[in-house]
């Protein structure tokens, strides 16, 4: 098939099309973040315990995200996706009528794994039917869409709290999924590609640039997703606001994170994937730190710097990915870079954000975050792939 050459006409429809999915995806994981007080103080339970869901959310799409990888490339790329879609949605289906929370847990690893499918087998399809010159342009708008997602999340929840419990809301996801799946089925055509042998395989899994990616997405999932998930916990028991206040500010804060991961692609075709990662992650560090320094006044500015600036960070690691690694192995390298940085970022790092809450409270957590994504920008230095060619 013949690759679009620019982002016009029908060939942006798809991109939204495409873009619409993961900001649902993103939604669909995030969606309990809103919620948690509330579930917090339906089953009386710690801020720790609270934040431990998120342990089970972020394995699932871990391990998930990494298999995605390893198999949605023989299965089929629309296959997998669809797959991802319809499990999603049942598991939200299912949702409203968990009674223990020791249920969630598992309602939380399902959704994880179902999610994690997606960004593997999506990633190998923009690349195929996009030319090079046209790629960080594209990955820029689709990853854009998280923070659309994540956007949307704590709005949508406080609108659907005015008419249902936090059960419900969970259940009216799922027909939002299952309207995705049926227009991803007719819309998107299948994509094969040629299987990973061993050899090629263990010359993928020796390479430098995929351990220190790896390592570099733990922090930037940390200052994201991770800070993301225990923010209402944060800004409701510890700043002591009230829910529907701090799931506005949630939410607001969130809206910078669309025009900074656009305008991230948009430089990455003037200026260097190195240079735009580094400054980013510095950038990030100091914002997130600024969360956990800023008191009431300010905090909602804070939380619009710290959600608006980390999220520059994927389109361009994104496009480092597709350069760097071969059509064959992009999906696998997506997936293991992904499932690298989420099980830790978004699953072991909330929980620890969740203790410190309970033991010397939640700004030392975050400070403590914001001084470690600093520190990971020097990393970037250690990819030869991204620096000056020869």
């Amino acid at each position: 098939m013949k690759k679009f050459a620019s982002l016009k006409g029908i060939s942006f429809l798809y991109l939204l099309f495409l873009s619409s999915i993961w900001a649902l995806n993103f939604a669909g994981r995030t969606i309990l973040s809103p919620v948690l007080p509330l579930i917090e103080d339906e089953f009386l339970i710690s801020h720790a315990k609270a934040s431990s869901i998120f342990i089970f959310l972020s394995l699932g799409y871990g391990v998930s995200v990494f298999l995605s990888g390893l198999l949605s490339g023989i299965f089929g790329y629309k296959k997998s996706i669809i797959v991802s879609l319809l499990v999603t949605a049942f598991m939200f289906f299912l949702t409203p009528f968990v009674k223990a929370f020791a249920l969630l847990y598992a309602v939380a690893l399902i959704i994880g794994m179902a999610t994690g499918i997606y960004i593997p087998a999506v990633i190998p399809l923009i690349t195929s039917y996009y030319e090079e010159k046209v790629w960080s342009k594209a990955i820029a708008i689709h990853d854009s869409a998280a923070s659309i997602g994540v956007f949307a999340a704590p709005l949508i929840a406080l609108f659907l709290l005015r008419f249902f419990q936090w059960r419900g809301v969970l259940g009216i996801m799922g027909f939002a999924f299952v309207a995705a799946a049926i227009a991803f089925y007719f819309l998107i055509n299948e994509l094969k590609v040629a299987r990973v042998t061993k050899a090629v395989f263990g010359k993928f899994i020796r390479r430098r640039a995929l351990w220190v990616l790896s390592i570099i997405w733990v922090f930037a999932a940390s200052t994201s997703i991770g800070v993301y998930y225990v923010t209402p916990l944060f800004l409701t028991k510890e700043l002591h606001l009230d829910l529907g206040y701090a799931n506005t500010i949630f939410g607001i804060s969130r809206l910078g994170g669309f025009v900074v991961a656009i305008s991230s692609g948009f430089l990455v075709s003037r200026f260097s994937v190195r240079s735009i990662m580094v400054s980013i992650l510095i950038i990030s560090g100091a914002s997130t730190a600024f969360v956990a320094l800023a008191g009431v006044k300010f905090v909602g500015i804070a939380l619009f710097l710290q959600a608006s600036f980390i999220y520059g960070f994927f389109p361009a690691g994104l496009i480092a990915i597709s350069r760097i690694f071969d059509l064959n192995v992009r999906a696998i390298a997506t997936g293991f870079i992904f499932g690298f940085g989420v099980i830790i970022g978004w699953g072991i790092t909330p929980y620890l954000l969740g203790l410190s809450g309970d033991i010397l409270g939640f700004k030392f957590g975050i400070l403590m975050l914001g001084i470690l994504v600093i520190i990971s920008s020097g990393l970037v230095f250690l990819i030869e792939e991204l620096g000056p060619k020869k």
